[in-house]
C-alpha cells in the first residue's frame, strides 16, 4: 500500500492511520477535514503527512470515510465517482443500512466496502488517536460480496495484520443488533448523566459521592453529540425498539422494589450475572 487517505481525521481515521504507518512505512497519509484546527492538529500529531487534493483521491489505495453517518450518506455517491479504479473506499460507521442503499445502484459500487469497526473510546478529535486501538477487534463487514474480489481480499489482509477479527452481517442484521449492545448504551449513559446533572445541583456533591461505578456506567456521556445524534436519527426504529424494552425492563425492576419483592428482584440480577461470562471472553475480565 502506497497511500492513505482519511476523510474525517478523528478517534477512528486517526487512528487507523497510525496503525498503517506502523504496518507500511512508506505509506504517504492524507486527510480531509471540515475542522481545519482538526486538519492542523492531525499534521502536528503525525496523523497525516498533508492535507489531502482531489488528485490524492485518484491515486489512494485507500480511501477511508470517518465522518458522521449522515454525512457519510451525503458523501459516498460522488466521492465513488471521484476516485481512482482501483481505490478501496471504506466507511466505518455505526450504522449500515442505509448508506449501503446509497450505493446500492453505483456503477463503483464494488469499489465500496462497507465496514464497523467495534472500536473506540468517549474521546473525540484528532488527539483521541491511539496506536494499536484494533488489537483484537472485531471489524463489522456488510455485504462483502458486493465488493470486488482482488479489493476485498487485500483488505482482509490488512485487518488481520491490525490484529481483528472479521465478522460478517447484513446491514439491516447490523443495525438491529448494534441499537442493543452500543446505542443503547450510550443513551443510558447519556440519560444517567443527565438525571445526575438535573438533581445534584451541587458539583461538590457529584465528586465526592460518585464511585468508580458511576463514573464507569456514564463515561460515554463524554461522546461526541455530533456524532451520536446522527446515529440516533438514522438507526431509529432499531433504537426505539431497545429503548422500549428497556423501560419496560426499568419499570418491573421498579415494581418489584416498590412491592418489596426482594426474592424476584434478586433472581434478575442473579440472571443477569451470567453476562460477566460473556464479557470475560471480550475484555479478558476476572
Amino acid at each position: 500500500m502506497k497511500k492513505l487517505a482519511i476523510i474525517g481525521l478523528g478517534l477512528i481515521g486517526g487512528s487507523l492511520s497510525l496503525d498503517m504507518k506502523r504496518l507500511f512505512p512508506e505509506l504517504v497519509r492524507v486527510g480531509f477535514d471540515a475542522n481545519p484546527d482538526h486538519l492542523r492538529l492531525a499534521q502536528e500529531n503525525g496523523l497525516i503527512e498533508s492535507a489531502a487534493t482531489e488528485s490524492d483521491l485518484m491515486d489512494a489505495d485507500w480511501v477511508v470515510v470517518s465522518v458522521p453517518v449522515n454525512v457519510a450518506c451525503g458523501l459516498l455517491e460522488s466521492l465513488l465517482h471521484r476516485v481512482g479504479e482501483n481505490t478501496l473506499v471504506l466507511d466505518v460507521g455505526s450504522t449500515k443500512a442505509d448508506v449501503c442503499r446509497m450505493v446500492k445502484h453505483h456503477p463503483r459500487r464494488a469499489q465500496f466496502l462497507a465496514t464497523h469497526p467495534i472500536a473506540g473510546t468517549e474521546f473525540s478529535g484528532p488527539t483521541a488517536a491511539i496506536h494499536s486501538l484494533f488489537q483484537g477487534k472485531t471489524q463489522m463487514i456488510c455485504e462483502a460480496d458486493h465488493t470486488r474480489d482482488d479489493l476485498r481480499t487485500a483488505a482482509l489482509q490488512v485487518f488481520a495484520l491490525l490484529g481483528m477479527r472479521v465478522a460478517y452481517m447484513t446491514p439491516e442484521e447490523h443495525d438491529k443488533h448494534i441499537a442493543y449492545v452500543s446505542h443503547l448504551s450510550h443513551i443510558s449513559s447519556f440519560m444517567l448523566g443527565k438525571t445526575v446533572l438535573e438533581i445534584e445541583k451541587s458539583e461538590k456533591n457529584i465528586f465526592d459521592m460518585a464511585g468508580s461505578g458511576f463514573g464507569s456506567t456514564v463515561r460515554l456521556a463524554k461522546s461526541s453529540p455530533a456524532m451520536w445524534t446522527p446515529i440516533f436519527i438514522q438507526n431509529k426504529t432499531n433504537v426505539l425498539t431497545a429503548l422500549d424494552e428497556y423501560i419496560d425492563n426499568l419499570k418491573t425492576f421498579r415494581n418489584k422494589i416498590e412491592t418489596e419483592n426482594y426474592e424476584a428482584l434478586y433472581k434478575d440480577m442473579e440472571d443477569t450475572n451470567h453476562i460477566k461470562q460473556i464479557l470475560k471472553g471480550i475484555y479478558n475480565e476476572e
